[in-house]
């Protein structure tokens, strides 16, 4: 829990503040029943008047009215603290989140970062309101309680303190027990998020290809592994509450009896009994809220612990000095130098991969699916650091570049990028300083300028979530009209252009080389049209390069490169 205490430290002006407060209303809230006890035993059996009487019962009103106002003051204050702290808890991790390397997020899974942003932090907001509103409340209820009952019976108070320490066993062993149980929900949860995310992604395909059935099938086996484990923890943690309600109402009837019996042999006043069954009230629902925090606290203690893996989680991918990686020289802009590379550290998934091509220079990337495509482009943006080799950027090793301005150097459009509920402007956009004539100029360069202006509001028209609104073919043209919005000095199209058709890829290759003259360009597709014009074409197979050179020079050296061509254009290309 230090993780969050160094959240609530900003705040421990205004939450002592509210700790003020809150003893105040409670202990005029202590002073209630031993008011009435007074008037029960002194005022009335002395022949007390109506307007005595009248008297005390105004001053408990007014203890009451203190009473509720402050914990209502209290209890505002302790909201805001907590949202204020959640919101700091929820920002940092987000952030954290979007800084994670390629194989942190791999390490992490994306559903349980889903989780951890949601489920986790509303633990800790649950946990950081009440901590507030009952830590305060319920151990002065508990003390103070069991101070005044030993100052006005020490006899009848020992009788109720003797329940206590069962309590305290009971909540302390099973709530250790509980850290362990919540900590194996919070795990079937980003189990359960994982299968939504996928099916709610996939619907469309899972709807045609009729696997609805079985969807529903896997999502019974992860949600019953839920239920399972929610289940045993409910029932560990709900033995607290039936075995303290057991004990105190066994308290309770001790009280009573013994109570009696000394009233009976005038040890004691009946007005004490009836205070000391408020107060046994008191201390019982004090017991049960520190029961509640210390469930809450299981939950939470849980969450941090998942929150701060994230948060404190060392970054790997800092830049390093030139020192370590000296520039090299050489006619390349983008060079890669033997570079070996694997996601689990024992199989390769690219092996001693070396080219190079000059600025301004087109590199076309082909190969069947999983041979590599799109983990080389991650190693280029330096998503991962290379296992061995080195991959350069003019004369530096990408190592040696500030996150921020080696981002800069890119502009990317993915085939499964994504478009968010906003106008066709603010899609290509993206939060960047660009005009409306930069946005329109992209847009005529990857050619969406046709259709976005045939829409009644033109760049102003507005997609749906995931932008299913418009088509495959719209939607990857708005994504290319992104990455080149801000003039990239290398722009990536992962096969981007998988969804147009011949003759507008064709135009788009066309209207690229005309108007980024300078931007190098990486093309990465399946389709030889769309890298065939390229000024060096890779060819791989299972991580390793079978073949390179230009459209001609595969033709024929690399009889795979030579097999894909034939069998999607019989060796020709047709604008």
């Amino acid at each position: 829990m230090k993780f969050l205490f160094r959240y609530l430290r900003p705040y421990l002006g205004i939450m002592s503040v509210g700790l003020v407060i809150k003893t105040v209303g409670t202990l005029v809230e202590l002073a209630l029943p031993y008011i009435l006890s007074y008037i029960l035993d002194e005022i009335v059996p002395n022949n007390g008047r109506l307007s005595t009487i009248i008297l005390w019962g105004g001053v408990m009103v007014l203890c009451a009215l203190m009473a509720l106002i402050c914990n209502v003051k209290a209890n505002r204050m302790a909201s805001k603290v907590a949202r204020d702290t959640t919101e700091r808890v929820r920002h940092d991790l987000f952030s954290r989140i979007l800084t994670l390397s390629g194989r942190q997020i791999d390490a992490f899974t994306i559903p349980s970062l889903e989780s951890r942003v949601t489920t986790d932090t509303y633990n800790v907001h649950s946990f950081t309101d009440r901590i507030q509103r009952l830590g305060v409340r319920a151990p002065l209820l508990l003390m103070g309680g069991i101070v005044v009952t030993l100052v006005m019976d020490s006899f009848l108070s020992l009788v109720m303190l003797a329940a206590l320490p069962l309590i305290f066993v009971v909540v302390y062993f099973v709530s250790a027990y509980g850290v362990r149980l919540y900590t194996r929900v919070q795990k079937s949860v980003d189990g359960m998020i994982r299968v939504v995310r996928e099916d709610s992604q996939g619907i469309r395909v899972i709807k045609a290809l009729s696997k609805v059935k079985a969807e529903h099938q896997r999502y019974d086996r992860v949600n019953r592994g839920l239920v399972h484990d929610e289940k045993r923890a409910s029932l560990t943690m709900g033995v607290v509450n039936p075995v303290m309600n057991l004990i105190m109402n066994l308290g309770i009837t001790f009280v009573v009896l013994v109570g009696a019996y000394r009233v009976m042999g005038n040890q004691t006043e009946p007005g004490k009994i009836v205070a000391f069954t408020q107060y046994f009230t008191m201390i019982s629902t004090a017991t049960m809220s520190i029961t509640r925090i210390f469930m809450m606290y299981t939950k939470c203690s849980a969450s941090c612990r998942r929150i701060q893996e994230v948060v404190d989680a060392e970054p790997d991918l800092i830049p390093r000095s030139q020192e370590d990686f000296p520039p090299r020289s050489g006619p390349g802009y983008i060079t890669f130098d033997h570079v070996n590379f694997a996601y689990d550290r024992s199989r390769d998934t690219l092996k001693d991969i070396s080219f190079s091509i000059c600025r301004g220079q087109t590199l076309g990337v082909i190969g069947a699916t999983g041979s590599g495509k799109s983990t080389l482009i991650a190693l280029l943006m330096r998503m991962y650091d290379v296992d061995s080799g080195a991959i350069y950027i003019g004369d530096r090793d990408v190592r040696t570049y500030q996150k921020a301005e080696l981002n800069a150097l890119f502009g990317v459009a993915m085939q499964n990028d994504f478009l968010y509920s906003d106008t066709i402007e603010e899609n290509i956009r993206f939060g960047r300083e660009l005009s409306h004539e930069q946005i329109v100029h992209a847009a005529t360069v990857a050619q969406a300028d046709d259709f976005i202006t045939a829409f009644p509001e033109g760049y102003g028209h507005m997609l749906s979530q995931k932008a299913t609104n418009i088509s495959g073919g719209q939607k990857q043209r708005l994504l290319i009209s992104r990455a080149l919005a801000a003039q990239p000095d290398i722009l990536i199209l992962d096969d981007s252009s998988s969804a147009l058709d011949y003759k507008t890829d064709a135009n788009l290759r066309a209207a690229i080389a005309r108007e980024l003259r300078d931007t190098t360009l990486v093309v990465v597709a399946q389709r030889v049209s769309s890298v065939m014009s390229s000024d060096l074409i890779l060819v791989l197979d299972e991580g390793e390069i079978i073949g390179s050179g230009t459209h001609a020079e595969l033709l024929q050296s690399c009889p795979v490169y030579r097999e894909i061509s034939e069998s999607q254009m019989g060796g020709a290309f047709v604008e």
